[in-house]
């Protein structure tokens, strides 16, 4: 049985699912959906064309659905999707998409957003993926699994972050990071490999052993970066998670990719 507080505003429409618990003075907009076990602790904004997945908690604050911060937006019914078992904390924004951008904004399962994180129209969050407080992703974003997005953090549009990555502490990122990369700084550059990630997500000694020799040779300063690649691509071919850095880096993108800062006169 759902426990809603007297408080809060359910506008006729919205879908509530099985043991929902919605606290004091929260708003639910008309076509938002909230799956089983949902939780809003109280003051919780959600509107728009929204689903909330199952066991997903919002903390006070937190808006969730309301119009993308884009001058194209011109009240097109356009969607926010958030998956399973998230954590989303206080002033947390999650916007829906736009007509420009394919209309959805999606968000994977169990991830955990610090409070004032903002994800913008159109971005692709994958899963268990943690972004501390006050990082931002511009439009159109994509995120992989597993990434972590440090604190005060801002993500330029359009740009691709691969599984696996770090992005430190007030970097400016403004070009696509590879799966399993770690940059740093602003304009943020690529410093190495997200190794203590990896440990920390159970990869094997062997696979990882196998990205650090790869990664020195994609980043050397020797040839140029398709004679490299196709260097890796022979001498790695067996390793699915270093195929996976050259498609990612092969990849249609706008956006550059993000590099090692090159020494004084390279």
């Amino acid at each position: 049985m759902s426990n809603i507080h007297p408080t809060a505003i359910i506008e006729d429409g919205a879908q509530i699912g099985a043991d929902v618990e919605i606290g004091p003075y929260c708003l639910v907009g008309r076509q938002v959906t909230l799956g089983d076990k949902v939780r809003l602790a109280g003051h919780v904004a959600v509107d728009g064309h929204t689903t909330v997945g199952d066991g997903t908690l919002i903390y006070p604050f937190a808006s969730i659905g309301h119009p993308p911060q884009h001058l194209g937006y011109h009240g097109e019914d356009t969607t926010l999707v958030i998956g399973k078992n998230n954590i989303i904390r206080e002033h947390v924004t999650m916007n829906p998409g736009t007509v420009q951008g394919g209309g959805e904004t999606i968000v994977g399962d169990d991830g955990l957003f610090m409070a004032a994180c903002h994800i913008a129209h159109d971005c692709k969050v994958g899963n268990s993926v943690i972004f501390a407080n006050n990082a931002a992703l511009g439009g159109h974003v994509s995120v992989g699994d597993f990434v972590f997005i440090s604190g005060l953090s801002a993500v330029h549009q359009f740009t691709r972050i691969g599984r696996y990555s770090f992005v430190g502490g007030m970097a400016g990122l403004e070009g696509d990071l590879i799966p399993y990369g770690m940059c740093l700084g602003n304009r943020a550059v690529l410093t190495g490999l997200n190794v203590v990630g990896m440990r920390r997500r159970k990869l094997s000694r062997e696979t990882i052993h196998a990205l650090r020799a790869a990664y020195r040779m994609l980043f050397a300063q020797e040839g140029t970066m398709q004679e490299r690649i196709d260097d890796v691509k022979e001498l790695f071919a067996d390793h699915a998670e270093v195929m996976e850095i050259i498609d990612f880096i092969r990849a249609e993108s706008s956006r550059p990719l993000c590099t090692p800062k090159q020494e004084r006169g390279s």
